[in-house]
């Protein structure tokens, strides 16, 4: 079974991750981050980098759904290779960031991988408002997430909310995190792992 965690920058989508595979005995696939060639020269450069980055992360995630599908154990992935091409490269082209021959260019390449994968068996969307994914951003402190515009995680998050909503791919939950911490208390988690539970029993 292929589980998969949505959400904007600063959600809590990799900490989720990995309390869930510990609850269920899962395997996790994490977002390329630490090893990213591309991310600190991005956050300093948008429009320098804006097509490799996303280049890097689709080639990379792509990679990770054709290793998920040929594995016998369930897998939890932090992040969909749907959010790359239907949220932040489209975003990064609005905002003049991206060229539309680069986008163009771009969208071809998700379409035909698209075309040869399946989509995840539930998708988790943890939603956030602005001000939460800035406290979660400056806890992390990673040092290229200090440039990250206010204007830019709202323009996300008005893209996942588009995404969500018109979502038709598979089974769909989407959980508000501004009120839960589920890191500290144990009966936040709970709350979650208890909506999954019943998403998770209508798969079978």
């Amino acid at each position: 079974m292929h589980i998969a965690v949505a959400g904007n920058i600063g959600a809590g989508k990799t900490t989720l991750s990995e309390l869930l595979a510990k609850h269920y005995k899962w395997t996790a696939h994490y977002e390329d981050v630490d090893t990213n060639p591309y991310l600190n020269d991005f956050y300093n450069d948008m429009q320098r980098w804006s097509f490799n980055l996303q280049i890097y992360f689709l080639n990379s995630r792509f990679q990770q759904i054709l290793d998920i599908r040929k594995s016998e154990k369930t897998i939890i992935q932090d992040r969909t290779i749907y959010e790359d091409a239907e949220i932040f490269a489209p975003n990064l082209h609005s905002m003049g960031l991206m060229s539309t021959r680069d986008f163009t260019n771009y969208k071809k390449l998700f379409d035909l991988m698209v075309s040869l994968i399946q989509p995840p068996d539930l998708l988790i969307y943890l939603r956030a408002s602005v001000p939460t994914l800035v406290d979660q951003i400056q806890k992390r402190g990673r040092e290229y997430e200090n440039s990250i515009r206010l204007d830019y995680l709202k323009q996300l998050n008005d893209r996942y909310e588009d995404w969500a909503n018109n979502y038709t791919m598979g089974k769909l939950l989407i959980i508000n995190v501004d009120n839960l911490d589920f890191i500290s208390k144990p009966e936040d988690l709970r709350f979650i792992i208890d909506k999954i539970d019943a998403q998770i029993n209508g798969l079978f």
